[in-house]
């Protein structure tokens, strides 16, 4: 019979948290941008898609749409071919506009700095808000739960999975706040470079003494 499960929350977070910080001391949002608009368009377009492939689109996105006027000046559908290679990008295109518009309409042109403002706007999810404020201004409501981050919390016993609202609600009791805003991106370059969901690499994983579910 196998062993019984450990209860979460994993009692070697101080742990698992220093061990990331020491793997991935330049870890960072690997979204490009230099404004907290670019921000918030990019990570609506992340939905689905990968970083690589955003950065891709929005290399000639930012120099054609500089202000939220600017998108919504040209008919959608020249907006949707622009996105088109991110997926799903009707809807990503309406979203963008409907962030734009209110904006424009409600927040004179700038994007708004708290998550009830950031989540008015048109297509902004908890995860989309969390990422501006977290990385514009270090002042998430939350830790930001992607594909990555919610696997490799399971796997670390941090949370017993469920929606990415039931994970983030685990991961932000705790998680100290001062890690919010890091804690993904340790997560996600651990992810995407050790602890692959395909193929983990257990044999480098400075993280396997923690790892619940060990290949």
């Amino acid at each position: 019979m196998p062993p019984k499960r450990k209860k979460i929350p994993n009692p070697h977070l101080p742990e698992i948290i220093e061990t990331l910080q020491a793997e991935y001391p330049d870890a960072h949002c690997e979204l490009n941008y230099r404004s907290a608009f670019q921000l918030l368009i990019a990570t609506i377009l992340s939905a689905q898609c990968t970083d690589v492939r955003v950065n891709i689109v929005t290399r000639d996105l930012f120099k054609k749409y500089r202000k939220p006027q600017d998108y919504l000046d040209v008919p959608i559908e020249v907006l949707e071919e622009d996105i088109r290679s991110t997926g799903f990008y009707r809807n990503k295109a309406k979203n963008i506009r409907k962030a734009c518009e209110a904006i424009i309409e409600k927040h004179k042109g700038k994007v708004p700095r708290t998550m009830a403002e950031l989540r008015e706007l048109g297509g902004v999810g908890r995860k989309t808000a969390n990422v501006v404020l977290g990385n514009m201004w270090n002042t998430p409501d939350g830790v930001v739960v992607d594909t990555h981050v919610s696997r490799i919390s399971q796997k670390l016993g941090l949370t017993k999975g469920g929606s990415a609202e039931k994970i983030e609600k685990d991961l932000n009791a705790i998680v100290p706040e001062e890690h919010w805003t890091m804690l993904p991106h340790w997560l996600i370059f651990h992810g995407r470079r050790v602890c692959k969901a395909r193929k983990p690499d257990c044999d480098h994983c400075a993280l396997y003494p923690y790892c619940y579910q060990r290949s």
